[in-house]
């Protein structure tokens, strides 16, 4: 994906033989701003073979050898170190995971503020819907967005970790739409896209609005604004299939 005022985006997948006892399938998408290689670009990592926490590790890894390559083109030396180092970061991260006890790994991960990007199938009962969800928002302290743009329905919150998980637990559990018959029901038709520790690249929204799009090119400009092009591009066009 290129677009001359917000640089480029693409994916690379790599196959890794021999780790974890599986071939282990590694998709990485790098999001290059206009004026890299002076600015770091913005990665994300993702294989169905590891867990969310150390997908995490290699995101972070591969941040850190990004800031050593500053200035000059990085992104085939980013892979390739990547080729080299995956199996180390991966026992690294297993390690630390079964060493450390459990609470004090669930405070680790628990400090900083968290992002949580979900998908909604349909509002009937748009109004109410839409109050209940500000109504949620500002109770939990959580900024972010309630996003329209023709069918599609997005909301993008951050906030502390304990509240955007009580926010998904509110989301699931209250009849807070209407089914075709009009009787309330819990939602059922969700989906969390994305649930992750926001990263210094990432814009804070300070306010919660609720907004409607004309085109997806106006969308894709407010995901750009808060740094997060990289999720736009492998979430949102999908859902327009």
């Amino acid at each position: 994906y290129f677009s001359e005022t917000h640089g480029i985006t693409f994916r690379i997948q790599i196959t890794m033989k021999e780790l974890l006892d599986t071939d282990l399938l590694l998709k990485l998408l790098f999001h290059l701003p206009v004026n890299y290689p002076s600015i770091l670009p913005d990665i994300s990592v993702n294989s169905d073979q590891l867990t969310r926490a150390q997908c995490m590790d290699v995101k972070d890894k591969l941040l850190e050898q990004a800031k050593k390559h500053l200035s000059e083109p990085m992104v085939h030396e980013l892979v390739l170190w990547v080729q080299q180092h995956l199996k180390y970061i991966v026992r690294q991260s297993t390690a630390v995971c079964s060493e450390k006890n459990p609470l004090s790994r669930e405070a680790s991960t628990e400090d900083g503020i968290w992002m949580l990007f979900l998908h909604l199938d349909h509002m009937r009962a748009k109004a109410k819907y839409v109050k209940t969800v500000e109504k949620w928002a500002s109770d939990l302290r959580l900024t972010g967005r309630l996003m329209f743009m023709g069918k599609i329905i997005l909301i993008l919150l951050q906030g502390d970790r304990s509240n955007i998980k009580e926010y998904l637990i509110l989301q699931k559990t209250s009849k807070v739409d209407v089914d075709s018959s009009r009787k309330k029901y819990k939602e059922k038709m969700i989906s969390v896209l994305c649930e992750t520790k926001i990263q210094p690249q990432h814009a804070r929204f300070q306010t919660f609005e609720v907004k409607d799009y004309s085109t997806m090119d106006e969308l894709q400009k407010e995901f750009e604004a808060a740094g997060l092009t990289a999720l736009f591009v492998e979430f949102v066009p999908s859902l327009l299939k």
